[in-house]
């Protein structure tokens, strides 16, 4: 069993090879790069040689907390003057596009923040940007490089639960909406920002479904606007189901964040440990039960790192392979424009009652 773990940790494990290391910019100073993107980088050894976001106070103080050498007063004078090979993107979707664009015309290659864009159209746009420019560009769907997620992922492709039937995903949470008050007044909140990870999730494992459906919730005396609650099913071939429950108003104050792949020779589960307690956490978990390997009953599997800040050296190492050695970047512009129009069928399912076939 040993032996057979060591394959799947081999595959999942969470570094950057020195010579796939190239010098990164950040577009935005936000609290998402303060907490995550640059400890994950400094634990890779990126180097991050320039900041710069619409707040300049805000930017110094994390360039200055962080070590990053140069502050820049705005993104045409970064472009102009950084030798960052690779700019990342951590703005709001709304404001996400132009920038794209911008970088993207001079040829530099992105890691995009997500959610990619608020509509369809504006990500099929970013996509043909990077055809056209021939740049190489992913989105930060970071939960994709989740240690457990990802060995699950592994433990699917090498068959040890076999053909997989369904994929559920249920978070029970107190989500802290103040964190993020340009987030209050948001019609569309909570698959846009938060279940955008699960619903991008089930896509890398099971791909496109053909028909979702969608119910939302919102409770008195929440904080922001937008929907707090949300179930969303998928329906594909062959009887495989996928179902998505996020409620971010308990006031149980027993939080968890579990999900659940069962096949026809066995199961795996595990637990997100990030939003137990979010931001802080704890450890993140994964089990398998399998009659292929075979298992003997639940089996853990030793998850070493946390989805924050640990998955988003998967991120960024995946678009450093991409330009060191040709590799496929996991979480690609073009992919990621299918989450979106997954996520926007949700949403019109939810606005009209009805099934939407994808």
């Amino acid at each position: 069993m040993i032996d057979q773990f060591k394959e799947v940790a081999d595959a999942v494990r969470l570094e950057i090879p020195k010579n796939h290391r190239v010098p990164v910019a950040i577009v935005g100073a936000g609290g998402i790069v303060d907490g995550a993107h640059l400890p994950a980088y400094r634990k890779a050894g990126v180097k991050v040689v320039g900041i710069t976001d619409v707040d300049a106070e805000k930017a110094h103080d994390v360039a200055k907390r962080h070590g990053i050498e140069k502050v820049y007063d705005n993104l045409d004078q970064m472009l102009e003057q950084s030798q960052a090979v690779i700019f990342d993107i951590a703005v709001p979707a709304d404001t996400q596009p132009a920038l794209f664009e911008k970088i993207a015309k001079v040829g530099k290659n992105i890691l995009a923040q997500k959610p990619l864009a608020t509509t369809v159209e504006a990500g099929t746009a970013m996509a043909d940007l990077v055809d056209q420019y021939k740049i190489i560009a992913g989105v930060n769907q970071q939960l994709r490089f989740e240690e457990g997620v990802a060995a699950a992922h592994k433990m699917v492709e090498l068959g040890w639960i076999g053909e997989v039937s369904n994929f559920s995903i249920t978070v029970n949470l107190i989500t802290p909406w103040e964190l993020w008050p340009w987030a209050k007044d948001l019609e569309r909140l909570e698959i846009m920002l938060h279940s955008i990870h699960y619903h991008d999730l089930i896509r890398w494992f099971l791909g496109d479904p053909k028909t979702v459906f969608c119910v939302d919730g919102r409770t008195k005396g929440q904080y922001p606007k937008g929907e707090t609650r949300t179930i969303s099913t998928y329906k594909y071939a062959q009887g495989v189901s996928a179902l998505v429950h996020a409620n971010h108003v308990n006031r149980g104050g027993d939080n968890y964040a579990e999900y659940r792949i069962d096949g026809d020779k066995g199961s795996i589960r595990g637990t997100l440990g990030l939003l137990y307690d979010y931001p802080s956490g704890r450890v993140d978990t994964l089990e398998v039960n399998s009659q292929v390997v075979p298992t003997d009953g639940w089996m853990p599997y030793p998850v070493t790192t946390r989805w924050f800040p640990d998955a988003f050296i998967g991120t960024m190492g995946s678009v450093m392979s991409a330009i060191a050695i040709g590799s496929q970047v996991r979480s690609s512009v073009r992919d990621n424009v299918n989450t979106l129009k997954l996520v926007h069928a949700l949403y019109r399912s939810m606005d009209s009652g009805k099934s939407i076939d994808l």
